[in-house]
């Protein structure tokens, strides 16, 4: 499965700091739980990246 494959699982998304001071992306899928935890930097890199693709995907609908 990648990036333009279409998929009917549902998930629930998480994203908020720890009390160690990272920032923890939490995903829960058919039983499946998934943290991630990652420094403020990376956080605002993923957060740059998330932000980038949301522009593209824009300019794809309007295309």
């Amino acid at each position: 499965m990648g990036i333009n494959s279409e998929s009917d699982i549902e998930a629930n998304l998480q994203i908020g700091p720890t009390d160690i001071g990272m920032v923890r992306i939490f995903i829960e899928a058919n039983g499946v739980e998934i943290p991630m935890d990652f420094d403020p930097e990376e956080a605002d890199e993923i957060a740059d990246e998330i932000k980038a693709a949301a522009m593209a995907a824009r300019a794809v609908k309007k295309g």
